[in-house]
């Protein structure tokens, strides 16, 4: 069977290169069969190492590493919305609410973020650029399940033209695209990425909603007022330290549930994929800024300061950003010392940005996108500084 597929692949190849009827749709044809096979052009000479692992299959590891979030982020989105109004919360009925809220807002982003990668494919006559496999899924994992499609739809489509296009494509975009077109969301229709919009209300003519707030973990502990420990808000909230942990609240789609993102961490550390230096110094970074704002919190000043480094890492968008945004190898530097220095200085931002704005209390996405826009300089202080421990050469 799978013979029989290449064989036909490759009889329909002449159709689309140059020359061919279909030349203009050659870079539609290229993803799609170098997606099941491998591609034809390998270099040849004895200098190069050849493996399975091309960039296709880099950016297939990382959607494996998603796929746990994905699901549970269905399962959520549909048992937050039963539960708000009391419907069922049988695995069945929950998952197919879920599948409604959720598929919808990924097929917008791959069809719109899709699409604007095939026209400037063709534009440029080069290859669809297989970073997008990646950007079309991590951007609607970052969104509430009851944003609007077409909001959705002007958001992929900002991250993927400013975000990388208008840089050259993949390779050569310095911000991270799914977050720049999270951020575009965020900055332009505020008032459906913000408040107590992460809980889809389902509508009945003979159903009444009594005593229902959407309001997410984050939420509650920015408005927590002294002398209450935001520890105690939270969980009298319905937040506890295991509930937050293990994601069963209300929050972004694919980003709630720590076990599962840690799960997605260790599978890209064993294949390679990605870098656990960056992950380690978002967490030392983070755990850091956290204890100096616990040491400096008072009885009368923001509780938020009070808070643990296990209650900021399980509540929020810490562990999804660090795993899967952070760690995005073309917006990130290249060298290894450069990783670790570059997720330090998220961890840190982010913890600074989440508890002293009391406006946004959440920080990872402008900290990354912030350190995306210096890490460049970073490899470059730490190419200097090694430059600078050589021995000169000796005439």
């Amino acid at each position: 069977m799978i013979k029989k597929l290449a064989d036909f692949l490759n009889e329909q190849e002449k159709h689309f290169v140059k020359g061919g009827k279909f030349e203009k749709l050659y870079p539609l044809y290229e993803a799609g069969a170098s997606f099941l096979f491998s591609v034809k052009e390998t270099t040849q000479s004895s200098v190069h190492i050849r493996d399975s692992l091309d960039t296709k299959r880099f950016m297939s590891m990382v959607m494996a590493a998603l796929t746990p979030c994905i699901l549970f982020g269905i399962y959520n989105s549909g048992y937050q919305a039963h539960k708000a109004v009391g419907l069922s919360l049988d695995l069945i009925p929950v998952l197919l609410t879920g599948s409604k809220l959720v598929l919808p807002l990924i097929l917008v982003s791959y069809a719109v973020g899709g699409t604007i990668e095939l026209l400037f494919a063709i534009i440029r006559k080069h290859e669809i650029n297989e970073g997008f496999l990646v950007t079309g899924i991590l951007y609607p994992l970052t969104l509430p399940a009851t944003l609007p499609l077409w909001q959705a739809g002007v958001g992929i489509a900002f991250g993927v033209i400013v975000g990388k296009e208008v840089f050259g494509g993949s390779g050569r975009n310095f911000l991270n695209p799914a977050l720049t077109a999270r951020a575009f969301v965020f900055f332009t229709y505020p008032a459906y990425i913000s408040g107590e919009v992460w809980t889809s209300i389902l509508k009945s003519k003979d159903q009444i909603v009594d005593g229902w707030s959407g309001a997410t973990a984050l939420a509650v502990a920015a408005a927590t007022e002294a002398p209450m420990k935001a520890s105690e808000v939270l969980t009298n909230a319905g937040f506890s330290l295991e509930k937050s942990f293990i994601g069963l609240i209300p929050g972004s789609i694919g980003e709630t549930s720590v076990p599962l993102i840690l799960f997605g961490a260790i599978f890209l550390i064993i294949t390679g994929v990605g870098s656990w230096r960056t992950m380690i110094g978002s967490v030392l970074g983070a755990t850091l800024m956290t204890l100096i704002f616990n040491l400096i919190a008072g009885p009368s000043s923001n509780p938020f300061l009070g808070l643990s480094p296990i209650w900021q890492m399980s509540i929020g968008s810490f562990a999804f950003a660090t795993v899967f945004m952070a760690t995005d190898p073309v917006s990130s530097p290249s060298l290894e010392i450069s990783r670790f220095i570059y997720g330090f200085l998220i961890g840190i931002l982010g913890i600074i940005i989440r508890v002293i704005n009391p406006a946004y209390p959440e920080g990872w996405m402008l900290a990354i996108l912030l350190m995306n826009v210096f890490a460049p300089l970073i490899d470059h202080v730490v190419i200097s500084m090694k430059i600078k421990k050589r021995i000169p050469n000796v005439v």
